[in-house]
């Protein structure tokens, strides 16, 4: 269904919920400065995918799962507020094969020498859903990423800094890891981890104007 065909019902969304601890989510959504208060709500969704899945199937679905998790968790507390649930996913694609975050400092050296001078692909999944009455709108974005030719003892300063170890495919665009970027072909934002024009749209189907 889209989200448009309701307009009228969704006007009365009072917050945001933005279901993610990770604070450079937090800071992209806050930069949008929007007139709506922000809530973050963490939530322990399900994040294993089915084999048969394809890297955009994975990430929509993950962030239909956050998503969900947090309304539930909404409707546990009481909440009153009309609300809508912003919930996202990212996922590191190398040749079909999604790499997630290491292991360790081992797996992160391992994941970079793989990565570097190669092209690889960032999706990143969003849902956006109504607490109201359950109207969602679920997209992805995916972007293109060409790591620079790294020496082994480049890639283990890097590692050594800790920035790769939360990080799926094992680096941040937004951190030192933006120095061992060639170039890319899509949205920054969404290697960061939130598609902000992609957002903005589905956002704005709901009702909520970024400007």
């Amino acid at each position: 269904m889209k989200a448009t065909r309701f307009q009228s019902e969704l006007n009365r969304i009072g917050q945001l919920v933005l279901a993610s601890s990770s604070p450079r989510r937090q800071e992209l959504v806050a930069s949008l400065d929007l007139s709506l208060p922000v809530r973050i709500l963490s939530t322990n969704a399900d994040e294993t995918a089915e084999p048969s899945w394809s890297p955009s199937e994975i990430v929509e679905q993950l962030a239909l799962r956050k998503a969900e998790a947090a309304c539930e968790q909404l409707g546990q507390e009481g909440e009153q507020i009309p609300s809508l649930i912003i919930g996202a996913d990212t996922i590191v694609v190398l040749e079909g094969e999604v790499l997630g975050k290491p292991a360790d400092k081992q797996d992160a050296v391992a994941t970079l020498l793989r990565l570097q001078g190669r092209e690889h692909e960032v999706y990143t999944g969003v849902c956006c859903l109504s607490s109201v009455n359950s109207v969602r709108d679920v997209r992805h974005s995916r972007t293109r990423v060409w790591m620079k030719p790294l020496q082994l003892d480049q890639i283990e300063r890097y590692v050594a800094t800790g920035e790769p170890m939360d990080k799926a495919g094992s680096y941040a665009i937004q951190g030192l890891g933006a120095v061992n970027i060639e170039r890319i072909d899509g949205c920054y934002f969404n290697v960061v981890g939130l598609p902000l024009p992609l957002l903005s749209d589905m956002l704005g189907d709901f009702g909520i104007n970024v400007y």
